[in-house]
């Protein structure tokens, strides 16, 4: 095909899919004039009936106070791809789940943004029960920098029978991590029904070959009294590769040495749910999860002449490897039931991650040159973080003669415990010698001694809320939060949400809340170290002997001494006004505006060079009279920030009888993010004259605001006749920015791209085969422009929303009882 005419039709396309959208509107609007069997209440009785962001028992879509999206695992399960987080990206426009490469541990437990903020400001909920973060924090010039977030992949697709995301500020509801909104996935129950489905496929490039496994059944317990379900879930992906030759002479010989895209990934995951009524009005409920997942993700190449001390181990050169094993497991028990008109429920949440990390296929060249030979395969150390919840929540519905519906009364509390640890690599992954030979594994060192240690807190939290109509057609809630944490002390939120129903099928809402998010014990206490041994004479003018640069916690000395201070939590404050509108039955649309102010963003500080004379004699008169940093960094509220924006949902349902139904859902988010104020540098560091800015223009203008897209498109098509199913979703990310930490020359513009899946399901019996390709226009990013390219060998950006890996063919079978 020639370029000119893969053009016209990638323009065609989402041409043609938008005039479908037209379309349906416009036949929306005929059938308001003729539709008079259907009836707005009867569309409102079919509603979805929501659980998250209200203690009501009734509580629908159609008529909730805040902004909620309802995902089926109907729709994820049509997806091509197996990950939940990038399933929900095609379905939800405000949520964001980019695909970074060649960053270190950002590659194996990927952050999702929700309306474009931090990954860990965003809080997600199992069958309404806090999920545990990951163990990994990411440091590398990544969106979520700074961040330690859920991994979303530890959910099964299979699992789960539907998703509500909240798209409001939730923590007087919630607690810390609520900001942006809520993800609750609620999964599968009961006894009844099951699937078996085996799917796989591969990019057309010729590489990332996926397969994947997963059975969901369940089965009785006593009779008809309870269930336990089981999700069983395995599958494998090979790595990917868009790296480009290098283009220096020296090098280009060499041919594609360098890897950049998707890791390999192996990983298995069994997920229970069970539930037990020991009367009608007790009932027993549990969940739990266990998951394993091995990535392997590349760090830059070296070549065989890099140094002399390899032109026996790696004569042609060597890609350093790095072999994350995350280990997951979460257990939930619980009780609930009714009495007197009461709903209570109480219950123990344990979650935990562990990741162990192996640098491969390296070498320690100080290790080599001290002992005469080096391992290639070093254990890196281990990060692991637990978290342990107790809960008690009461509801019941009064119903006052002063008001003419239920006034509904909750009230509860919770005891949190969080853990987070570090263990030491083994002493080749991180050793330096003083040979001036540069130290640890290459590709990534292994945690120091120095870094390693254990920390823990705890939290108390009580809420209350109060729901209700004041009239027929209004609706409020108020709720209030209470959090004393151990580490930084108290915190209090509040929430009012309200509804004016105008007629049967238009209403305004709107909401104001305040939030917060807790700074993680990561933020407060990992570190990470690079160490370099200095010769005498060395152009830093040091004396001779081993430097350390990296991350260090606040509480360290140095950090201390240089400007760092306890972490306080973000403090939010949320504003939304919102409509809904029903013109006709068979159409739905809501538009929503906001508005989200943080204050003390917890972010990760620039480097804060020590080798200037003025800053080591300022040290030595503190007692730091042996000072081995070259350069630190450290967690700050350094920032404030506002985000601005609006999400637009319309859905209409064309039924032409014999000839089948067409769902159309059309959804778009606009976002703008942009640091209102960052923090003046401590005044020590400004009375030591020291070139230190507390962010970079890199963060200022781009992981805190621009680097990801800030328009994003959805048109989805569900056209169902017969046995077939046929389904085409187009995505338009827009337009977003790379910036430079120190040189505007360097920043780049990526333009918008269109992006269209595809796929085809044929229904028989129990049976369901499925034949689709993702991106089916092939489509890929803007190149990096030559500056930013690594000498050619890395040509894409880290920042794209949707990867740079082409379109991908995938086929399926699945079996339904």
């Amino acid at each position: 095909m020639s370029s000119h005419t893969a053009r016209h039709r990638r323009v065609l396309v989402p041409t043609a899919l938008c005039l479908a959208l037209g379309s349906a509107l416009a036949q929306a609007q005929d059938a308001g004039q003729t539709n008079t069997t259907a009836t707005p209440e009867k569309a409102k009785e079919l509603s979805t009936v929501i659980v998250t962001g209200t203690r009501t028992a009734n509580r629908t879509v159609d008529s909730s106070l805040t902004p909620i999206d309802v995902v089926s695992g109907k729709d994820l399960q049509q997806m091509g791809t197996s990950e939940l987080p990038t399933a929900l990206a095609r379905l939800i426009p405000s949520l964001n789940f980019p695909r970074p490469s060649v960053a270190d541990t950002a590659d194996s437990q990927r952050p999702a943004q929700l309306r474009g903020l931090s990954p860990d400001q965003v809080l997600v909920l199992v069958n309404g029960k806090r999920w545990h973060p990951g163990a990994l924090l990411l440091t590398n010039g990544v969106l979520g920098r700074g961040s330690q977030a859920v991994d979303l992949n530890t959910i099964p697709i299979a699992a789960v029978d539907h998703i509500e995301v909240l798209r409001d500020g939730a923590s007087a509801q919630y607690g810390s991590d609520a900001i942006a909104g809520v993800i609750n996935i609620i999964l599968k129950q009961g006894a009844k029904q099951g699937d078996v489905e085996v799917t796989g496929g591969q990019y057309t490039h010729g590489d990332g070959r996926q397969w994947q496994g997963s059975a969901n059944f369940g089965i009785p317990l006593n009779g008809d009294k309870g269930w336990l379900r089981f999700t069983l879930q395995s599958g494998n992906q090979d790595h990917t590769n868009h790296a480009g030759v290098d283009s220096r002479p020296a090098y280009s010989s060499y041919g594609v040495r360098y890897r950049q895209g998707d890791p390999d990934v192996h990983d298995n995951n069994l997920l229970l749910n069970a539930q037990y009524d020991f009367t009608p009005d007790v009932q027993f409920y549990a969940f739990g999860h266990f998951g394993r997942r091995q990535s392997t993700s590349p760090a830059f190449f070296r070549y065989g002449n890099s140094s002399p001390l390899i032109a026996n181990i790696y004569p042609d050169g060597y890609l350093p490897l790095e072999h994350g094993d995350s280990t997951d497991r979460s257990l939930v028990l619980g009780l609930r039931g009714t009495w007197d008109g009461w709903r209570w429920d109480v219950s123990g949440n344990y979650g935990g991650n562990r990741v162990s990390y192996e640098t491969r296929n390296s070498v320690n060249l100080a290790w080599l040159k001290d002992f005469g030979s080096s391992p290639r395969r070093f254990d890196d150390g281990i990060l692991h973080d637990d978290q342990e919840a107790f809960d008690v929540d009461l509801a019941k519905d009064f119903t006052p003669n002063w008001l003419p519906s239920p006034l509904t009364v909750a009230f509860g509390a919770e005891y949190l415990r969080q853990s987070y640890g570090i263990d030491a690599g083994e002493p080749a992954s991180w050793y330096v010698g003083t040979s001036g030979t540069a130290g640890g594994a290459q590709g990534f060192a292994g945690w120091q001694p120095i870094s390693a240690g254990s920390w823990s807190r705890h939290d108390v939290a009580e809420y209350v809320s109060l729901e209700t109509n004041l009239t027929d057609r209004l609706g409020v809630s108020l709720a209030g939060r209470h959090e004393d944490y151990t580490d930084f002390g108290t915190t209090t939120s509040g929430a009012l949400a309200g509804r004016f129903d105008f007629t049967s099928r238009f209403a305004l809402r709107a909401s104001a809340s305040t939030g917060f998010r807790a700074p993680s014990l990561a933020q407060q206490h990992y570190s990470s170290v690079s160490s370099y041994y200095y010769g005498a004479g060395n152009s830093l003018g040091l004396p001779a002997g081993i430097y350390n640069s990296g991350l260090q916690p606040v509480d360290n000395q140095v950090a201390r001494l240089l400007g760092a201070q306890p972490l306080k939590p973000e403090k939010s404050h949320n504003y939304t006004v919102g409509m809904v509108w029903n013109p006709t039955d068979p159409l739905t649309l809501s538009v929503d505006l906001y508005k989200i102010t943080i204050g003390n963003r917890i972010v990760l500080s620039s480097s804060l060079p020590t080798t200037n004379p003025a800053v080591r004699s300022y040290l030595a008169a503190n007692g730091i009279d042996n000072l081995n940093y070259s350069g630190i960094s450290y967690f700050t509220n350094a920032a404030d920030t506002r985000t601005r924006g609006i999400d637009i949902v319309a859905t209409y349902l064309s039924d032409f009888g014999n000839a089948g139904t067409l769902q159309t859902t059309f959804s778009a988010n606009y976002n703008k993010n942009e640091v209102t104020k960052v923090k003046p540098n401590p005044a020590v560091l400004d009375a030591l004259g020291v070139n230190f800015k507390r962010l970079d223009r890199r963060d200022i203008k781009g992981l805190l605001a621009d680097s990801a897209p800030r328009m994003k498109l959805i048109l989805n098509e569900q056209y169902t006749v017969g046995r077939w199913n046929l389904s085409g979703t187009l995505t338009r990310y827009g337009r977003y920015t790379s910036y430079s930490q120190t040189n505007p020359l360097y920043d780049q513009v990526f333009s918008p791209k269109w992006v269209l899946d595809l796929a085809a399901n044929y229904n028989v019996d129990r049976w369901t085969f499925t034949l689709g390709v993702d991106n089916a226009t092939d489509t890929y990013p803007d190149k990096n422009i030559p500056a930013n390219r690594n000498n050619g060998t890395l040509p894409y950006s880290t920042f794209s929303p949707f990867g740079y890996n082409g379109a991908y063919v995938y086929g399926k079978v699945r079996y339904s009882w």
